[in-house]
């Protein structure tokens, strides 16, 4: 879009006193390359330009569009321009009078001049106006004139103003009243969508009769209040304004929700089902539709509160429907001006039940009972803010307040309220004490907890007083507590607290969450010991009575876990128990009572009973054989009977459904016991077809799993057991604290607890596994992977138009009737019908669109265009198809070859060409082409004779199958040579810039190529061509025939002569002439080269997907104007949106972007040089090409225009259906591009109705900060929002305003358009305060939400992408919500997402398409509470499930995704998800999904969820549990006496148990899913290698790295919080990251813990008394090395440049130089060892006792080195007495107090007194070798003593630092403290040198560094990428 002004044509005016209006381009912003710093205030008339950008925030909305218009008219009309600048100086001195600048003098000119302005004004007024009248009502204006004309509405609604301004006298009285002038102004309405102004009826949108109708609908206004009952004295325009001027809303919200009812109205009235005979609708089921989407959620909340809703309607139809229409609007303008309450939809709901009662009485005119006075609204609308300041706000002050409390995540979740708990303080009956108008001493307005720090004595006085309303001269004052202030006598409020759910940090709630789980594993488990115990091989053997009533005895242990999870209840809820009904309280204590009593009665029972039984002996012979009983199993029976319920209830969810919905009172009591009445939750359950799969599913899994468990892990381990327990040890190897344990239960915990912790989870396994199994059979069955190669998509091309026409093209009524007769195979059957007959013209047309759009992205070249396009012709509509030349490529030369030896009859020649579909295609395009040419070009008649003979005589032979008896087609090849010739002539002839003299030159060739074709088929090819010589001369007698031969003939043929042309040359200037001879030529010479097109790897993916997903089973496509409408929201914070040209070709750390680019993306860098039609980068910039470079670039990075570019391809592909839809025959043949250009009112409809159905809205929260500071970013949005003209951009304004004489921050949401190169505001809504209070994305996605429009929603992130193909199949997802998903329609559509950035692969859930209506009454599209809803996203699944909505999955759709692709990037990324699941698991959300679900439906719940990262790290404590227990085996000495005395060796059960959970570190099971995947889009071989590459580039390393990372910060986030967004950046060039920035990463979360792994097996290996060969033990051991070794390698591994030698040296500086700086205020972490520290442990800060507990409790594990190995030193002699463990910690101290000696002696010496510090050191270390040297002697002192020594003695010291790290608050400020931080630099730099030698060494290796070049960069060699220069940083080319 140009930025120049443009001249118009002049206006002809009737007076001479009007002068033409100048309607050019505003100067854009890119403009004003230079500042303009000019006041205002002009004293005399300048003609210099002001900025009108650079404007504050508080002063731009009321004067920049002033400033903008003088900029306009400046140069036509200078004093029009002074008068509209100094206007703008009035008001900003208006806004702030304390301004200076206004001088007298100024004031003596306006008067002096007053009349001439005035004047002035008025005549440029009027020439506008006239030009808006004569031009306004024309219905197809180009681009231009709507500019022209939107500039004249402008200009004359500013000037309108101005006048008004100067003529009242231009007092401050007038400035004041602005808004009313501009209220009057109609000229130019800034608008949205709909111009709802006069000025827009004649817009094409507001002509659709949908539209009409909703307008007529909304401006209903008969029947209402009078005006004048509401200050007003005109009449309402419509519903909106009235109930504006009844409740106080905002102008801004009004407008906006009037815009977004009309829109759904018309969208909902165009899908009603009508008679063909009726007229427009009426509305009325339209209306009652969006009343039912709107209000079930309020309708079920007065329900289940037991209230009868306050929606009633009359019963006149007609009024009823006004009645609706207010009731929807009222909500929608509560919902619009809510802000952060949106959240909150039951505090709307209660909002919406107040207001709606109060709209009813104002509707009824009912009078009060009390004041006799009609009923008027509580806070009625005296200022348009009145909502806003009286409702909105002081809820709002409270959730800003107890946000305040959390203190940037680092409170405890019980000390402050989230969005969930202030909500859900409207699920019960007390909400209504709040009152209406609210009363603001309610305890919900109380966000402090009760101070109870004065004495009891004081506050009964306090109440006292209250209760007697006594005063201070009634009641002595106590002289303890003082007199009594009036401060102390109001009410006191007491803090609520949470409301029904606390959030707790444990582990325990994994448990209280899915108790059902844990206690069937629990009991599982018991079951098969005491199976394994008795020998079970077969599962009747159960029914044995012995074993049988063993077994029985699991349910002791289930009523004990039943007491357990009662116990949590009460500890977990008990912050709740101010806000809990005491109905409540008394169920948890029955409960816990209940519990208890079966805890007592199960286990007496079971003793006294057991072996007691009475047994019947069936008369039968039956399986069973016998029946016993006792009294314990009839107490099991009572107690199951409760189980027995719920199992029957599970078989018939639809009853349970009922039971669970019922607000019936006994239902009620029911439900009641089992679970707390809550307002969601209820009815969940799926449907029986759908429960019985997941069923089905989960009864493989766990049959699986037990059977495993049983056979492999739980029954070889008994055996081995018993022999532990016999024997005895006596002779332990350390001093054993507990020597009187029998039966040796610490070695048989060593054995077991790793067994254990498999068993809880090899679960995950299996259920990847099945998944896996069960998700390739999905996707066979719905066609995943149909079209996965080139060449099977050549195979099936054929296919595609009768698949594209089912799919993705709307039916007819016939067809849709056929489709429904089809039977029981619809989908099947009906792929090939040809309802419509120019459907396959349709496919041609979006073909070509498609083709089009990879070339305007460069993924293809212009050849591959002409290749893959399909060319468009009438022959298209009779069914005739010219397929693309790339599936022709070489068929018509396999065709010659074929037919030039044939030596068969025609009908076999005929059956192998037409074999090939193709080839038969090509042989006959090729035929017609040459005809239709040679007709063209041949003019002659004698020639056109002899063409027409010859044709005459080949198509006669075809029709008598004798074409090979009267052709030789040996000269075919020679035939094609010269028919080569010939159209490569014809080609370059068609050149326009050919000379004249070129142009005689190819005639004469043309003729001489004509003549050797002619001789060619008449001498050589045709067996009688002597009929068609007969032609070129008739004799009359037939004997002189011979002497034909011997004639020669002038001229000669085809050649001219005079004024008689043969050929027609040039052939005639036609486009598409042109193009069918370039298509014939590429047929005729096209090779197998074009098999491999495209080359580009993306385009051959987006192809093979979208042929595919044709295949699979979609909705129909409806019309476009039937279609749902939808939006897309997409949040952006301070991301890129387009790099800078200096961004590009900076390179500060590495090489510069776009030479990173030209080499990542070569084959596309090579299509936009030719595109450009440039030959190299310098070519680009010489020719002024560079903002086409950044959008390239741009393009290609994780960038917000990549984001808008591949979004706005849904407008482009709407708009292309619609013409489909609307376009006749002609039209489509014409071409979608030449048709909208040439028919303006068709291009209108197409507009109008893409903006009806879609809208495009980006949230960029710092586009208002951005513009006011003058950023670059906001002139990228602006450049964006100028490019795509639909786009809308929202964001938050904050502004500082006088308010009662004091500054305060005022915040609005402002939606801004680009109008003319400039951004209009549209609505301004102002806000209660700053929106971002709790998590910013979802909250900047909740400011913007209001300004989207339609019936769905996507949500996308700034680092997705779209493309054209799949944006054709959105209305066809979308007819997804009006699919019945089991009981209900979907309300999230899930999609695929394909990750662009390439290396990680997985689903995430961005693009998700919401039901928007059923989400915005229901707390809207993510969840916002600060910290516990980190992962927003996935909690509005998790909220839709809850409240009864439905998810579905989509394959046949999906989008573009970036992703970080360095390791460090990945591994943030991991750490926040990791967090977010930890997050997860304490939430109230999956508490409430693991109680509500049915037990099947829980496992899938929890092992899709926070399953996964909890058996990742019960899976890695397995590892620890295992080699700690070894330890123990070993240090003690119980191994080698275990081994000595009972023989028993290697543990098989253990050892295979533990290979199983090995293959889960290798992350092999981890990836089946993605092979699967990976199988069924390409095939099983590609993805077998693809797997096994993976491998080869260390994916393995990867999979147990990342493994690391989850357990880490899962792990530490339950205990300790912590949980935050960690931004990663999204780089595009692949970095280096150093050695320092590595060991702050990865030291706490790997490099520790692979140390200490490391340590474990060192240890073991040294003091193991056995010598184990078997396979299974050396895997597990190689397994525990792998992942240690992977965990302390990996980060340098996977670093670009890891081991370069120079990047080495230069790493080891900047290490040293961090390792010592010291730390303070504001020194960064990167900076300082001492902040980094200080920053690792910002965890334990917010921690509570019992974390800090725990966390030295599991810190005792690194004393156990030190008490095992003092005992196996030589120099203990074998001694097991305590002593000797207390003299190790005496050699513990000494070393401390040398080190602290060594320390002290630097600080005092080693400035002043070097010599003596070095003495000193020198002395220290004598010391210490003397007594080395001296026990070595006396006490025989080992070298193998000093290592085991070191063993010994460094974990104790970490153990020592980790404890002083908890116990923080106690010793800070100390000198241990100091001496901690000491210690702990030490161990760091410590770990660093053992890092960092192996590194050192590998870099002097070559080799090494190119071996990782390879492996990292695989995918980059194999593409031939130049991977060395971008990693060497060389200068870019």
């Amino acid at each position: 879009m140009s930025h120049e002004i443009v001249p118009v044509d002049p206006i002809d005016i009737p007076s001479t006193s009007y002068s033409r209006p100048n309607l050019g381009r505003e100067d854009s912003p890119e403009r004003h390359q230079h500042q303009y710093t000019r006041s205002l205030t002009f004293r005399e008339h300048v003609s210099e330009p002001f900025d009108s950008e650079r404007l504050p925030a508080t002063l731009a909305s009321e004067i920049q569009r002033f400033l903008r218009i003088a900029n306009l008219v400046e140069s036509e009309e200078p004093r029009i321009a002074y008068l509209c600048r100094f206007h703008a100086f009035e008001i900003a001195h208006h806004m702030d009078r304390n301004s200076t600048g206004r001088g007298d003098e100024e004031f003596t000119v306006i008067r002096r001049k007053e009349k001439s302005d005035v004047r002035e004004l008025k005549r440029v007024y009027h020439a506008y106006k006239e030009y808006i009248i004569k031009h306004g009502a024309t219905f197809n204006l180009d681009h231009s004139q709507r500019e022209k004309l939107v500039n004249a509405r402008r200009i004359a609604s500013v000037l309108y103003e101005v006048l008004k301004t100067v003529t009242s006298g231009a007092g401050p009285q007038a400035i004041a009243d602005r808004e009313s002038i501009r209220a009057k102004s109609e000229f130019y309405v800034p608008y949205n969508i709909l111009p709802l102004d006069r000025g827009g009826v004649h817009q094409a949108i507001m002509h659709l009769p949908e539209i009409k109708a909703a307008v007529a609908i909304v401006r209903n206004t008969r029947g209402l209040p009078p005006p004048e009952d509401f200050q007003r004295h005109q009449p309402f325009v419509d519903l909106f304004e009235f109930l504006q001027y009844a409740f106080g809303f905002q102008s801004g919200n009004v407008a906006n929700q009037r815009e977004h009812m009309i829109l759904l109205l018309s969208n909902t009235i165009i899908r009603q089902p009508q008679k063909q005979s009726s007229q427009p609708k009426s509305g009325d089921e339209a209306v009652d539709a969006l009343m039912k989407k709107f209000f079930k959620n309020y309708t079920s909340w007065c329900k289940f509160l037991g209230r009868k809703n306050n929606i009633r309607l009359p019963c006149v139809k007609k009024e009823a429907l006004q009645y609706k229409t207010l009731y929807i609007g009222l909500y929608l303008l509560i919902w619009g001006e809510a802000s952060n309450l949106r959240f909150m939809p039951e505090c709307l709901c209660y909002i919406f039940h107040q207001m709606a009662y109060e709209l009813h009485g104002v509707l009824a005119g009912d009078v009060s009972m009390i004041t006799g006075e009609k009923v008027v609204p509580a806070y009625r609308g005296v200022s348009h803010e009145t909502f806003l300041e009286k409702v909105v706000t002081p809820i709002y002050k409270v959730i800003e307040k107890e946000a305040e409390k959390n203190k940037n995540g680092t409170a405890d979740h019980s000390m402050w309220r989230n969005y969930d708990d202030l909500n859900e303080f409207f699920w019960s009956i007390e909400c209504f004490e709040l009152g209406w108008p609210m009363r603001s001493e309610h305890d919900f307005f109380c966000v402090e907890p009760l101070d109870t720090s004065k004495p009891r004595r004081w506050r009964e006085k306090i109440r006292f007083r209250r209760q007697t309303k006594k005063t201070d001269e009634e009641m002595e004052d106590d002289e303890e507590l003082g007199p009594i202030t009036e401060e102390q006598i109001k009410p006191t409020q007491r803090w609520l607290g949470k409301t029904n759910f606390v959030e707790i940090r444990s582990f325990w709630q994994i448990f209280r969450s899915f108790d059902r789980m844990w206690s069937f594993f629990v009991l599982s488990l018991q079951a098969l010991i005491i199976m394994a115990c008795h020998d079970v091989g077969s599962p009747l053997q159960i029914f044995n009575a012995n074993i049988f009533e063993d077994v029985m005895s699991i349910f002791i242990t289930s009523a004990f876990l039943k007491l357990i999870k009662g116990i949590l209840d009460i500890i977990f809820k008990w912050k709740t128990r101010t806000t809990m009904p005491i109905n409540e309280k008394k169920k948890q204590m029955a409960r816990l009572g209940l519990a208890a009593m079966w805890t007592v009665i199960l286990p007496v029972l079971y003793s006294h009973s057991r072996r007691k039984y009475i047994c019947y002996f069936t008369s039968y012979k039956t399986w069973l054989g016998e029946w016993c009983f006792s009294p314990y199993m009839v107490a099991v029976t009572i107690y199951l009977t409760g189980s027995a319920v719920e199992l029957v209830l599970f078989f018939v969810p639809a009853i349970s459904k009922y039971i669970e919905t019922s607000n019936h009172r006994v239902f009620k009591t029911l439900y009641w016991w089992g679970q707390p009445r809550l307002f969601i939750g209820r009815g969940v359950q799926e449907t029986q077809i759908s429960q019985f799969k997941y069923t089905f599913f989960w009864i493989l899994v766990l049959l699986t799993k037990f059977a495993f468990s049983y056979a492999f892990e739980i029954k070889p381990l008994i055996e081995p057991t018993r022999l532990i327990m016999k024997v005895g040890v006596r002779n332990y190897e350390w001093h054993e604290i507990f020597p009187e344990v029998k039966s040796n239960a610490a070695a048989i915990v060593a054995v077991w607890a790793p067994i254990m912790v498999v068993y809880f989870m090899d679960t995950q396994i299996w259920y990847s596994v099945f998944c896996t199994i069960f998700g390739g059979l999905y996707g066979v069955l719905h066609h995943l992977g149909e079209i996965r190669t080139l060449g099977m998509l050549r195979g099936r091309f054929h296919t595609l138009p009768s698949a594209f026409n089912a799919s993705l093209i709307p039916h007819s009524i016939k067809d849709e009737k056929r489709r429904k007769q089809s039977g029981f195979f619809p989908f099947n059957f009906c792929r090939g019908s040809d309802g419509q007959k120019n459907s396959m013209a349709k496919f041609v047309l979006v073909w070509n669109q498609v083709i089009n759009s990879f070339r305007t992205e460069d993924l293809i070249s212009n050849k591959e265009l002409d290749l893959m396009t399909m060319p468009m012709s009438s022959e298209v509509l009779s069914g005739i198809i010219r397929w693309p030349i790339f599936l022709l490529a070489n068929k018509f030369s396999t065709a010659l070859s074929i037919a030039k030896d044939f030596k068969e009859k025609d009908e076999a020649l005929y059956r192998r060409i037409r074999r090939d579909e193709y080839m038969y295609y090509a042989v006959k395009e090729c035929y017609e082409s040459l005809k239709y040419i040679l007709q063209i070009l041949v003019v002659g008649d004698l020639e056109k004779k002899i063409i027409s003979g010859i044709i005459n005589e080949i198509e006669e032979s075809i029709r008598q199958s004798s074409l090979l008896e009267e052709f030789k087609l040996k000269e075919l090849p020679t035939l094609h040579k010269k028919c080569i010739e010939l159209v490569q002539l014809l080609v370059e002839g068609s050149e326009d810039k050919l000379p004249v003299e070129k142009i005689e030159e190819q005639h004469s060739k043309l003729v001489k190529a004509l003549q050797d074709i002619f001789e060619l088929v008449t001498n050589d090819m045709m067996v009688h061509g002597d009929r068609i010589l007969d032609l070129l001369e008739p004799l009359e007698d037939s004997e002189e025939d011979t002497g034909i031969f011997m004639r020669v003939i002038e001229p000669q043929l085809f050649e001219s002569y005079g004024e008689r042309r043969c050929i027609h040359f040039p052939l005639p200037d036609s486009t598409s002439l042109s193009e069918q001879i370039q298509r014939f030529l590429l047929l005729l010479t096209v090779k197998d080269s074009a098999m491999d097109i495209p080359e580009n790897l993306d385009a051959r993916r987006r192809i093979s997907f979208f042929a595919t997903s044709l295949f699979m089973d979609m909705p129909d496509a409806p019309k476009v104007r039937n279609m749902m409408s939808f939006s897309v929201l997409t949040p952006h914070y301070q991301e890129d949106i387009n790099f800078s040209t200096k961004e590009l070709h900076s390179a500060k750390s590495s090489v510069s972007i776009i030479f990173y680019m030209q080499k990542i993306f070569p084959d596309e860098w090579k299509n936009f040089l030719e595109r450009m039609g440039c030959e190299n980068l310098e070519a680009l910039k010489r020719e002024g090409k560079e903002e086409e470079l950044r959008k390239w670039a741009s393009f290609r990075g994780q960038t917000l225009s990549r984001t808008v570019r591949g979004m706005m391809y849904c407008r482009e592909a709407l708009k292309l259906q619609a013409f489909l839809d609307m376009a006749d025959d002609e039209d489509i043949l014409e071409g979608y591009d030449d048709v909208e250009r040439s028919n303006r009112p068709l291009a209108a409809q197409l507009d109008a109705l893409a903006d009806m159905k879609f809208t495009y809205v980006v949230s960029c929260q710092m586009f208002g900060a951005q513009k006011s500071a003058g950023d670059p970013h906001a002139q990228d949005i602006l450049d964006l929002m100028i490019k795509y003209p639909s786009l809308r951009v929202a964001y938050v304004e904050e502004r500082e305003e006088i308010v009662s004489d004091n500054p305060e921050k005022v915040y609005y949401s402002i939606l801004v358009k680009a109008v003319n190169g400039f951004d209009q505001e549209i609505y301004r809504v102002k806000l209660p305060g700053p929106p971002n209070i709790g998590e910013g994305k979802p909250e900047n996605q909740n400011h913007a939400i209001i300004f989207t429009r339609g019936e769905a929603l996507q949500t996308i992130d700034m680092n997705q992408d779209n493309y054209l193909e799949e944006a054709f199949k959105m209305r066809n997802l979308l007819q997804e919500f009006l699919r019945n998903r089991g009981r209900r329609p979907p309300t999230i559509l899930g999609l695929r997402e394909h990750i662009f950035t390439g290396r990680v692969r997985f689903h995430y859930g961005h693009p998700d398409v919401f039901d928007r209506i059923f989400h915005i009454t229901r707390g809207g599209i993510s969840k916002a509470s600060r910290t516990i809803n980190l992962s927003e996203d996935v909690f509005a699944g998790y909220n839709t499930t809850l409240r009864r909505g439905c998810i579905t999955y989509n394959e046949y759709l999906q989008v573009g995704k970036g992703r970080d692709v360095g390791l460090n990037q990945i591994s943030k990324f991991e750490a926040k998800v990791a967090n977010g699941n930890s997050e997860q698991t304490i939430s109230r959300d999956i508490y409430r999904l693991g109680q509500r679900f049915d037990f099947f439906r829980m496992l899938s719940c929890y092992f899709t969820t926070i399953g996964f990262y909890f058996s990742s790290l019960i899976s890695v404590i397995g590892i620890y549990i295992y080699l700690y227990g070894q330890l123990y085996l070993v240090l003690s000495g119980l191994q080698k006496t275990l081994i000595l005395e009972a023989k028993v060796k290697n543990i098989k059960s253990l050892e295979t148990a533990l290979a199983s959970q090995s293959f889960l570190q290798l992350g092999l099971l981890t990836g089946l899913p993605m092979v699967m995947e990976i199988g069924l889009e390409k095939g099983f071989l590609i993805a077998f290698q693809d797997f096994i590459l993976m491998q080869l580039q260390l994916a393995a390393f990867f999979f147990t790295f990342s493994l690391g990372t989850k357990t880490h910060y899962f792990g530490r986030t339950i205990l300790h919080g912590g949980a935050k967004y960690r931004p990663t950046g999204r780089k595009v060039v692949v970095f280096h990251a150093n050695f320092s920035e590595n060991y702050r990463l990865y030291s706490r979360s790997h490099f520790i813990k692979g140390f200490e792994l490391i340590i474990l097996l060192v240890v073991y290996e040294l003091f193991k008394h056995t010598s184990q060969s078997n396979m299974a033990y050396s895997f597990i051991t190689f397994s525990v090395w792998f992942m240690s070794l992977t965990w302390l390698c990996a980060p340098f591994l996977f670093n670009p440049s890891g081991f370069t030698w120079e990047i080495i040296v230069g790493d080891w500086r900047d290490w040293n130089r961090w390792i010592k700086e010291q730390g303070g205020i504001g020194i960064q972490q990167d900076k300082s060892w001492q902040s980094w520290w200080n920053d690792e442990q910002a965890h334990l800060r917010g921690s509570g006792v019992g974390a800090r507990c725990l966390e030295i409790v599991l810190s005792l594990r690194f004393f156990l080195y030190q008490y095992g190995l003092v005992y196996h030193l030589d120099i203990t002699q074998s001694s097991t007495n305590i002593i000797v463990y207390a003299l190790s910690w005496v050699v513990i101290l000494a070393t401390f107090l040398t080190v602290k000696a060594v320390d002290l002696g630097r600080q005092l010496f080693s400035t002043r007194k070097h010599l003596v510090y070095r003495f000193f050191k020198v002395f220290v270390f004598v010391s210490i070798l003397t007594v080395i040297i001296t026990l070595s002697n006396i006490c025989h002192l080992s070298i193998k003593d000093l290592i085991v020594s070191c063993l010994a003695f460094l974990p104790t010291g970490w153990g020592l630092i980790l404890i002083a790290q908890a116990v923080r608050p106690k010793i800070e400020g100390t000198s241990l403290w100091e001496f901690t931080q000491v210690l702990a630099r030490a161990y760091d730099y410590g770990m660093g040198v053992v890092l960092f030698a192996p590194m050192a060494i590998l870099a002097w290796l070559p080799i090494i560094s190119a071996f990782q070049t390879r492996f990292l960069f695989n995918e980059a060699f194999n593409r031939r990428l130049q991977i060395q220069p971008i990693l060497a940083g060389k200068k870019k080319k």
